[in-house]
């Protein structure tokens, strides 16, 4: 780690440091941030171990990163970094450092969200709101799951995923009115709404939206690739091909995926 940092430290040198690192903020490093951690994310889907310590690596190198920027303006260091994390997994474990005690993991998530509430009411100059400190960077369906979440704490929520399946239809059924209006905007408007019920609908089943959704795409992928692998065995190419051919195609990739 001291290797790590010392390398980050030379690296910023204005005497002899890395000229596109030394042109570097916390706003040019955050896209980068956010690359690496899905790329991490990508590395687990995959099983892939040897991946995963290179990409863990990459994501630890933006938190160095960032604590180097941080230490050059003033603001706190590397160790600094580490020390709040430590003691805010030891504040909010109880049950293992302090003599607490609680039933099952979700008796412990409920405790968790009630020691960030209370760590987030003692900062001054905090958003009391329910919904604060939601990032607006995460995926918008996680964010969507997240604020219903929130609300469903004081019980702003649908009683059962039954009447999150009638608001679907008339979520649906309002996209299909604004298309048929030719308003594109409210089109727009409209789609929104649906995929928030989506979200909705996903935490009230129990599943991660986002997850549920790079499955889909996923599948998706496997299957156009068995459409290209078979329409190059026919000598033709996606271009080529009839829809018709290709919808036959994507049933027979589909039919092998179920046997499979």
């Amino acid at each position: 780690m001291e290797r790590l940092l010392s390398v980050m430290e030379a690296l910023r040198d204005p005497d002899g440091g890395c000229a596109w690192d030394l042109e570097q903020d916390f706003a040019s490093i955050a896209p980068y941030t956010l690359e690496e951690a899905y790329e991490v994310c990508d590395a687990i889907a995959r099983g892939d171990m040897g991946d995963l310590r290179e990409e863990l690596g990459d994501l630890l190198l933006q938190v160095v990163f960032h604590s180097q920027m941080a230490e050059e303006a003033g603001h706190f260091r590397f160790e600094d970094v580490a020390e709040a994390i430590t003691d805010k997994m030891i504040r909010r474990h109880p049950h293992v450092f302090a003599g607490a005690s609680v039933r099952d993991a979700a008796e412990q998530t409920r405790a968790w969200e009630v020691q960030k509430a209370e760590e987030r009411a003692g900062k001054s100059n905090e958003d009391n709101s329910l919904l604060a400190n939601i990032p607006l960077a995460l995926p918008a369906l996680v964010r969507a799951e997240k604020l219903t979440k929130r609300a469903a704490r004081v019980g702003f929520d649908w009683p059962s995923a039954e009447r999150v399946f009638d608001k679907l239809d008339e979520e649906l059924a309002e996209v299909r009115e604004a298309l048929a209006a030719g308003d594109q905007d409210h089109v727009a408007e409209e789609l929104g709404d649906l995929l928030f019920v989506i979200a909705n609908l996903a935490r009230k089943l129990g599943a991660d939206p986002e997850a549920a959704l790079r499955a889909a795409n996923a599948k998706f992928e496997r299957r156009f690739r068995q459409i290209e692998d078979a329409l190059e065995g026919q000598g033709k190419t996606c271009a080529e091909a009839s829809l018709d051919e290709m919808e036959a195609l994507w049933l027979a990739a589909k039919r092998t995926e179920r046997k499979g």
